[in-house]
């Protein structure tokens, strides 16, 4: 029996409070080391996060905390 592949979801989060580039490390940084987190990605022009995640370790709660931890508010988008 082989170990099934988690399934990954993709939570676009939003934020109207990028002022630099430098937040963007930052915020990348943190998601990036939550353990589910696959992948996690700032778009800086349209103030979007966009972070890949296995649901049942990680959820979206826990990325919008994340992000609150390094200085920020997100919410979750639709888009």
């Amino acid at each position: 029996m082989t170990a099934s592949t988690p399934t990954l979801k993709t939570t676009t989060l939003r934020s109207d409070e990028f002022s630099c580039p430098s937040c963007i490390q930052k915020i990348e940084t943190k998601l990036n080391g939550l353990e589910g987190v696959e992948s996690a990605e700032v778009k800086f022009s349209s103030g979007r996060i966009i972070a890949q995640h296995d649901p049942q370790k990680v959820s979206v709660r826990d990325l919008v905390n994340a992000v609150a931890e390094v200085g920020y508010t997100a919410k979750p988008s639709a888009i």
